[in-house]
């Protein structure tokens, strides 16, 4: 029997960049009892917590659930965990300064060349190009977009392939993942999510065999890829629907 569920999070739990539904928050309620629970995703701390923490305790998760509940954050280059009744950051790997600003011109010179910088489309305050402290992230719509015109942006990766390529040309000692439905991670080499997994069994004092993941970008390119390379058992979803069809399923088996 598997000791830990891992999941992406945007279309794997939610509707992107959304809170997860009831139905979702129920089954992973119902899971806490049972598994140790790791989302692992490229997004921030902050989104962890809005859309799924809050939703969970809202369902009414405890205290003694959410001792049970993994937050990896960044791809896993951040980890949370809970205890004395807050979150603690067990630890961060952070790009440098330059890094950051390497990063952050090479996606906007990408983008700007092939047509694909829409500024003129942010809502006021958003950004198109964020500092996730270990990664650097490209929102093509930014963050505060509405799901309808993130979905419609780039349904078959196609325009973000294109970016990445060119941004590899550009600065190849960076690598660059799409996500989520607008969205690329920047990284250093080797700090993707091998490298949230590889802490998830060091953290949990697990072994690979313990592990089923869920994500919707589990083809080559895709942030949720490195998970399967690593030879973890790994269920390829669609959307939120998949995956509770699949949580009723082994919920009904236990």
């Amino acid at each position: 029997m598997k000791k830990v569920l891992a999941f992406d999070i945007d279309q794997t739990l939610n509707v992107a960049k959304t809170p997860i539904p009831d139905e979702i928050a129920d089954l992973l309620n119902q899971c806490l009892d049972h598994f140790e629970i790791c989302p692992i995703s490229g997004q921030k701390f902050d989104q962890f917590l809005i859309q799924i923490v809050n939703r969970l305790t809202e369902r009414g998760t405890t205290s003694k659930q959410l001792a049970h509940l993994h937050l990896f954050v960044a791809q896993g280059t951040q980890y949370y965990r809970y205890e004395n009744d807050d979150w603690k950051q067990v630890y961060n790997y952070p790009l440098t300064d330059e890094q950051v600003k390497k990063i952050s011109e090479t996606i906007e010179r990408a983008a700007r060349e092939l047509g694909y910088w829409e500024e003129d489309k942010l809502t006021e305050g958003d950004e198109i190009i964020e500092n996730r402290l270990s990664q650097v992230t490209f929102s093509a719509l930014g963050q505060k977009a509405g799901t309808e015109a993130k979905y419609a942006w780039d349904p078959d990766c196609k325009k973000r392939e294109k970016i990445v390529a060119r941004a590899k040309e550009l600065a190849p000692e960076f690598d660059y993942e799409i996500g989520g439905t607008t969205s690329i991670n920047a990284i250093t080499p080797g700090m993707n999510k091998v490298f949230g997994m590889t802490h998830l069994l060091e953290e949990l004092k697990v072994e690979k065999e313990d592990i089923l993941y869920f994500g919707d970008m589990t083809q080559p390119g895709g942030n949720d890829y490195p998970v399967v390379q690593m030879g973890i058992d790994t269920i390829t979803v669609r959307n939120h629907e998949d995956t509770a069809y699949a949580l009723r399923g082994i919920l009904g088996v236990i």
